[in-house]
């Protein structure tokens, strides 16, 4: 091998960082184990693609932030509260189907805009801490709403406690009303084990292609500047603290109705604590994609997610298979906080 050839392979890997390939020989390594073990490529691959529709929404919520130079979006479940708000309100006004899932989508905006206009407002006074902040922000919403699902005055029995007649349930079906809705639109089926979610592929394609025409809008671009050099675009006319409120509107209007995805997927709707964790999936995910603290684009949202579901989709199944016991959680978690970790020690420096 050349000098010339070691140089660039050294730079790839630098590049690309260690982590990232370990992980990815890792999931080609269960892909191949997979048939040794009996467990059915398939079918894992049909719940790796399904995993993807369900998360790529949500992942896709912490590009505009990156991007804006505001952090990693720890502060996510902001945006989850405002698609749960609308997901409640859409059932307790007994709205099913597709006109269920979009009534949800639409009756979670207003929060989702103010929200995401109070968060930004917040992170612009705590500049170079936002992510320490935007962290505790998501905690302190999720706790406070646990109260809230309490005492709102919803009634609908499907929704409610069955013994008070009021607070909402810790957990809520949404049969008959919008589970599945993207999944089955148009799903394709081969055999009895591989199923490819048509509609929720669909639908990631086309919030990407939003997020991808709003980076390249005027906004976007601008947006971009004040996430590469704030002095730079401050010195063009752009105004940082605003671009900044708007990225993290985006960020919070993305993560409502990925939430939204998330739970069609599902089949449930979870509230109380179970937001709590939410956002670090998928701020892993981005960093798993190749993405930096500061720089994010839908190819890191694409390839992370895809690599990140992978391994949650066929470790307990190929793992579990080996070792005979339930290994997923702890891969996940290490997985999870070994790439935030490893995206925070290689931080770029920005000019504030």
């Amino acid at each position: 091998m050349s000098d010339t050839v070691k140089l660039r392979v050294k730079e790839f890997i630098t590049d690309f960082g260690w982590p990232r390939l370990i992980i990815f020989f890792f999931v080609v390594a269960l892909f191949i184990a997979a048939p040794f073990v009996g467990v059915r490529v398939d079918n894992a691959l049909s719940d790796v693609i399904v995993r993807f529709g369900q998360n790529g929404v949500m992942v896709l919520a912490m590009v505009p932030m990156m991007q804006a130079g505001a952090g990693l979006n720890f502060g996510l479940p902001v945006g989850i509260i405002a698609g749960l708000l609308g997901s409640t309100l859409a059932m307790q006004l007994q709205l099913t189907g597709a006109l269920g899932f979009f009534g949800a989508i639409i009756l979670s905006m207003p929060f989702a805009l103010i929200f995401g206009w109070l968060y930004g407002m917040l992170l612009n006074k705590v500049k170079g801490e936002e992510m320490t902040i935007a962290m505790y922000v998501g905690f302190s919403i999720v706790t406070f709403m646990a109260i809230m699902w309490i005492v709102l005055p919803y009634s609908n029995p499907t929704m409610v406690w069955g013994y008070t007649g009021e607070g909402l349930r810790t957990t809520i079906t949404l049969d008959g009303y919008w589970a599945k809705v993207l999944n089955n639109f148009l799903a394709v089926r081969i055999g009895t084990t591989f199923i490819f979610p048509t509609g929720a592929i669909l639908f990631f394609i086309l919030m990407a292609l939003i997020m991808w025409l709003f980076m390249r809008s005027r906004t976007g671009t601008a947006l971009t500047a004040v996430g590469s050099n704030p002095d730079f675009a401050r010195a063009g006319g752009v105004s940082s603290d605003r671009m900044r409120v708007i990225s993290v509107i985006v960020s919070t209007v993305y993560g409502a109705i990925g939430i939204l995805v998330y739970q069609q997927s599902f089949g449930f709707i979870q509230v109380y604590n179970a937001p709590l964790y939410m956002a670090f999936p998928a701020v892993a995910a981005v960093l798993l994609g190749g993405a930096s603290v500061n720089k994010a684009s839908i190819l890191n949202v694409v390839v992370g997610t895809f690599l990140f579901q992978s391994i949650l989709a066929m470790t307990p199944s190929v793992i579990n298979s080996v070792l005979q016991t339930d290994m997923s959680e702890v891969i996940r978690i290490l997985i999870s906080n070994g790439m935030i970790i490893y995206a925070l020690t290689r931080k770029t420096k920005v000019t504030k």
